[in-house]
């Protein structure tokens, strides 16, 4: 992962783990559903933006330089894995 990505994600995680936190304290503080599933939503999207972030990364490093490279052999495993991972998020 390139610096600025991992840094940049390791920040966003950061705010999504306070989010969690406050989620567990909103759950224990028993209140309102909506207001709850409103964060979980929220927390959802943080999450979901970080996933993009690696996801642009890793194509736009790993997948580029195995393309670059030449490496018949290299390009189908960045290929087949960056498929399989796309097929996980789709969950």
């Amino acid at each position: 992962m390139q610096t600025d990505t991992r840094n940049a994600c390791r920040r966003r995680l950061h705010r999504i783990e306070g989010q969690i936190r406050g989620l567990a304290r909103m759950v224990e503080a028993d209140r309102y559903c909506i207001d709850v599933l409103t964060q979980i939503a929220a927390a959802r999207a943080a999450l979901k933006r970080v996933e993009e972030m690696v996801l642009k990364d890793h194509v736009g490093h790993c997948v580029e330089h195995a393309i670059a490279s030449g490496n018949k052999r290299e390009q189908r495993t960045k290929i087949s894995e960056l498929m399989e991972a796309l097929g996980r998020l789709q969950t």
